[in-house]
């Protein structure tokens, strides 16, 4: 059997021209893939100023990129059908390839169990979806249920980023040959170095939708912290402060600094995470956060939330881990880290790299693929 294969990654969520941060964590994933193999990405996803379908074209790192951009429609009907449209002429840009690698494993998996069935080609599939943990089942539609059981009994394997969301796969329903791949690291880009800034510093990065991870709870605590810490800062990265402006004037802050800062590219985070005292995510649902993973491997603690996978990659000395709304844990664990900042940095750069860098990610990838092709 040849070494090198040609991945096709069918991808649900993928960067792009509209949806610019869109499952980069996908995007990480087959940029790891490329050490050893060819990769193809297919994408297709809506635009609402364009009236016929547009073909993108991208060569970046070893991958290649294909993203077809169909125009809006209300109609699931003629939606289906561009999209189906789109899928093919994709193909024939792409040509032959050896394994399917999906994303998110509804719609696009009818995709692949089209090339499975058809073209005889198989697929494993990569899951981060939250909207598969038990509280959510029920608000799936009855199609997609059946139709998510149909691509998961047919892939090779089945690669939830935990323990966690595979436990709440199977209470949907969902068997298959599991094999648990966390998300990656690029630990070259994120690696300990000294911190410069003097002042005592918060970072929290994420989409900021408040539902999901609690923006308006950790503002709350910051508040708390201007009665105990003389000068620190609190940043928010990811989006803008519009949403939290009433919250912002009731709270008051008068000596310490609260930074909205808009989404980065993923080459300037480091940056962020470097110069960071302690990393804070307080959400109330996750799978496994890239950017905690990220944080490991900059060196800098962090203070998370114990939901989803976060606990299965997380060592007892590299932060702390609270309930989920408890704004009081919250507080006295930045004041736990303020009084006695942590300095852990090469062993937790360490453990990335064994656990999460793009040759460990690579290396169990390809594994499943060479075990799906001899299927």
């Amino acid at each position: 059997m040849k070494k090198k294969l040609h991945i096709l990654f069918l991808c649900g969520w993928y960067p792009s021209s509209v949806l610019p941060q869109n499952g980069d964590f996908i995007m990480r994933h087959a940029q790891s893939v490329q050490l050893k193999h060819n990769v193809s990405i297919l994408h297709i996803i809506t635009k609402t100023d364009i009236s016929k379908t547009e073909i993108e074209v991208i060569k970046e790192g070893g991958v290649f990129t294909y993203i077809a951009y169909v125009p809006q429609s209300s109609n699931p009907i003629i939606k289906l059908i561009r999209f189906w449209n789109a899928y093919k002429k994709v193909l024939g840009k792409i040509g032959s390839f050896d394994v399917v690698h999906l994303n998110k494993l509804y719609p696009f998996g009818l995709f692949a169990l089209h090339l499975k069935k058809f073209k005889y080609i198989p697929y494993i599939i990569s899951e981060h979806w939250t909207g598969y943990h038990l509280r959510e089942r029920k608000s799936l539609p009855w199609l997609e249920r059946v139709l998510s059981k149909k691509i998961t009994k047919n892939a090779s394997s089945v690669c939830p980023v935990s323990k966690d969301l595979k436990k709440s796969m199977l209470k949907c329903g969902l068997k298959g040959s599991y094999k648990i791949i966390p998300n990656v690291v690029n630990t070259h880009l994120f690696k300990p170095s000294k911190k410069t800034t003097k002042k005592f510093t918060i970072t929290h990065i994420s989409s900021l939708l408040d539902k999901h991870k609690n923006i308006s709870g950790m503002l709350r605590v910051a508040k708390q912290l201007e009665n105990s810490i003389d000068a620190f800062q609190w940043k928010f990265i990811g989006g803008k402060k519009d949403q939290f402006s009433a919250l912002l004037n009731e709270l008051n802050f008068k000596k310490n600094t609260i930074h909205f800062i808009d989404q980065l590219s993923h080459e300037q985070i480091p940056k962020q995470l470097i110069q960071s005292d302690v990393f804070v995510l307080f959400s109330n649902y996750e799978n496994l956060p890239c950017v905690i993973l990220e944080a490991f491997a900059c060196g800098i603690p962090v203070i998370s939330t114990n939901v989803g996978g976060i606990q299965e990659f997380f060592p007892k000395n590299f932060g702390f881990l609270i309930e989920p709304n408890n704004e009081d844990q919250l507080f006295q664990k930045l004041i736990e880290i303020f009084n006695n900042p942590f300095s852990r940095g090469i062993k937790m750069h360490q453990y990335a790299n064994d656990n999460f860098s793009s040759e460990i990610i690579c290396d169990s990838f390809s594994k499943l693929y060479i075990k799906a092709i001899k299927k």
